[in-house]
């Protein structure tokens, strides 16, 4: 078993996870939007409808570039990055990003945030894989002695962002959904997950 094969259901059962939604960032101010993203979003939206990798590539990465240019490039973005914690309990597996705070350099430090592209434009399909990936990162952090470091996630289809938070055995479904019409208020997310990550001891 790997990341991709956990349901929701599955999380419940094998990890003790269970989800309910919650108002997670209810102060979090719109972000500025950096110049040049507007216009890429604008091209790359058209290129998107081709594959599940065009909406990585062309929608997914530029909003990640972005957060990480509004963070002082601080914001570390993995792609591909294996997480393998657990076999025997199926956390394993590669991530589709795994964002850190500290420079993009190997080996991976203190995960704060995996991001899960939704596959087949289903972003309730992703959830229970990205809730793996969170106990994962969660218990990669406490190994490395970050026990109080919070761990988010998010699922997204590019056009549609499902943030999430681990908190003991819970995983919060920020409510409400973000969408590719308010890039500022998915910035604004980013930034506050980067600054929450920033001040935790």
């Amino acid at each position: 078993m790997s990341y991709s094969e956990y349901t929701l259901e599955a999380v419940e059962q094998q990890l003790g996870v269970t989800s309910q939604e919650a108002d997670l960032f209810p102060g979090a101010p719109t972000a500025p939007i950096p110049d040049w993203l507007p216009g890429w979003l604008a091209r790359g939206t058209r290129l998107a409808l081709i594959s599940e990798k065009s909406r990585s590539e062309f929608i997914v990465v530029p909003i990640l570039l972005a957060a990480r240019e509004l963070t002082g490039d601080r914001l570390a973005i993995f792609s591909g990055q294996r997480l393998d914690v657990d076999p025997e309990k199926g956390l394993t597996g590669e991530c589709d990003f795994i964002l850190a705070v500290g420079p993009a350099l190997p080996p991976l430090r203190a995960p704060v945030m995996t991001v899960v592209e939704a596959k087949k434009n289903d972003v309730e399909a992703g959830l229970g894989q990205c809730i793996a990936q969170m106990v994962a990162a969660r218990r990669f952090n406490e190994a490395a002695g970050r026990k109080t470091a919070p761990i988010y996630g998010c699922v997204t289809t590019g056009e549609t962002w499902q943030f999430l938070r681990l908190e003991s055995q819970v995983a919060l479904l920020n409510r409400p959904r973000y969408y590719l019409d308010n890039v500022g208020g998915i910035l604004g997310v980013l930034c506050a997950i980067f600054d929450d990550a920033v001040s935790a001891p």
